[in-house]
C-alpha cells in the first residue's frame, strides 16, 4: 500500500477545516491509501501509446442537417386555447393573485 499517513490525512482535513474523530482518521487514512494505490495500478497500464476514452464501446453522434422550417402562425397557436387575450394564452391567476 502506498505510504498514506494519518498525520497526512489530519493535515488535509486541517487545510479544509474539517474535525475527524479517530475512527474517522483511522478510516480515511485506509481509504485514501486505497484510492492512491487504485490511481497508482491505473497509471501503470495508461502508457502514452493507450488512446483515453471515455467509453468501453466506440461511439459516434448522429448529427442531422439543421434546415429552417416555418413555425406556427399566433392564430395556429392560439386555435385550441380554451381561453386567450389578445395574442396570449389566458390562465387563471395562482396563488390567489389578480392579473
Amino acid at each position: 500500500m502506498p505510504d498514506i499517513s494519518a498525520d497526512q490525512v489530519r493535515h488535509l482535513a486541517d487545510l479544509a477545516r474539517i474535525d475527524l474523530s479517530d475512527a474517522e482518521l483511522t478510516s480515511l487514512t485506509a481509504e485514501l491509501a486505497q484510492i492512491v494505490e487504485s490511481v497508482a495500478k491505473v497509471s501503470e497500464v495508461a502508457t502514452p501509446d493507450v488512446p483515453a476514452t471515455s467509453h468501453p464501446i466506440p461511439m459516434t453522434n448522429v448529427f442531422r442537417e439543421d434546415v429552417e422550417v416555418p413555425g406556427l402562425t399566433v392564430q395556429q397557436a392560439l386555435s385550441g386555447a380554451p381561453d386567450r387575450e389578445g395574442d396570449f394564452f389566458r390562465v387563471p391567476p395562482i396563488l390567489g393573485e389578480e392579473a
